[in-house]
């Protein structure tokens, strides 16, 4: 039965993968990155570390994340394929390296969009306000905190020049309602979710990573009840294509790693966190240890999908942070 199910699931996300390589057009490539166009004024970079998302309209372009240090000349070149005008605003999703690590070629490449802004009264000068005449970077005051107190300091180039500290920032730009909403305690303490609002376009970080089961990075304030959440909120934010089944419209997730998704891709990942979640519960409910929760293997039917074996973030550790959570919780203080 549960052979019969997953071939099912394979089959139901084959049909969608292919609905969405109908909607997703290749646009030009720069070296080892891959540049997809989602909708007529939206592009995803992938291959430069994490996924960066290129949204391009008559104020310039907005990017969210920006890739991997070694890979910044290579994103700024398919940028420059796809529109001559000037990067404006970097959005980081997290403080991880993948997704900074552009931050300083990119935002230098650009050019502020408050150029002599004064705020009066303020304290600060033109400089500060415009990032000395380059493209903002903007995160969730987490970010900036964690890469300030590293060990040794995350240096300053890399760092956001603008942040917020409350549940969710707004603006509008490129004739797009653009929404930067805070997940408290999802992958980190930092992760937000970019919500296009007019494109339907959601960039979602590594709350979603396609390419493996969620990192949970408890050190820097992960937890997996908050990337429940966060995906619990991501659905309640993306649209499927229904009633008329055969059209293309839909809203688009762009993960921080792997494949763009639609709502039913999501709502399968999330009820693979969620059933895995109840599996390990039920485990400790039984009284087992780590090592006999992982011997049950209470990833069954996912693992092929989800799981890897090597890397920064296995199975085994996946598995490992659900159970010290929920162990945690049933011991109590």
């Amino acid at each position: 039965m549960l052979l019969a199910l997953g071939a099912w699931a394979d089959s139901a996300s084959a049909q969608r993968a292919s609905a969405r390589k109908a909607s997703a057009q290749p646009a030009p490539t720069s070296g080892g990155i891959e540049v997809v166009q989602l909708r007529e004024n939206f592009y995803v970079i992938g291959g430069a570390g994490g996924n960066v998302v290129v949204q391009i309209g008559p104020e310039g372009v907005i990017l969210v994340d920006s890739g991997s240090t070694a890979m910044a000349d290579e994103v700024l070149a398919a940028i420059a394929k796809l529109t001559p005008l000037p990067i404006r605003y970097i959005i980081n999703t997290s403080m991880d390296a993948d997704h900074v690590g552009g931050n300083e070629v990119l935002s230098k490449a650009g050019l502020s969009i408050l150029p002599g802004a004064v705020a009066a009264g303020a304290g600060l000068n033109d400089d500060v306000l415009s990032n000395f005449g380059h493209a903002s970077v903007f995160a969730h005051e987490n970010v900036l905190t964690r890469m300030a107190a590293a060990d040794p300091p995350i240096p300053s180039v890399f760092q956001p020049t603008k942040t917020f500290f409350y549940r969710l920032y707004s603006m509008y730009l490129n004739g797009e309602g653009i929404q930067i909403i805070h997940q408290p305690n999802a992958h980190t303490d930092g992760n937000v979710i970019v919500f296009f609002r007019r494109g339907d376009v959601i960039a979602t970080g590594d709350i979603i990573d396609t390419t493996r089961f969620p990192s949970i990075d408890v050190a820097r304030g992960g937890t997996l009840q908050g990337e429940l959440d966060a995906l619990n909120r991501l659905m309640d934010l993306s649209i499927h294509n229904v009633p008329l089944l055969w059209y293309p419209d839909r809203t688009f997730l762009v993960p921080g790693h792997g494949h763009v998704y639609d709502k039913l891709d999501l709502l399968e990942y999330r009820d693979a966190i969620t059933i895995i979640r109840d599996r390990v519960q039920d485990l400790i409910d039984q009284g087992m240890t780590l090592a006999q929760v992982q011997a049950a293997n209470p990833t069954l039917g996912y693992r092929s999908q989800y799981g890897t074996d090597s890397g920064p973030w296995t199975t085994e550790m996946f598995v490992a942070t659900v159970y010290n959570e929920l162990a945690a919780k049933k011991n109590g203080p």
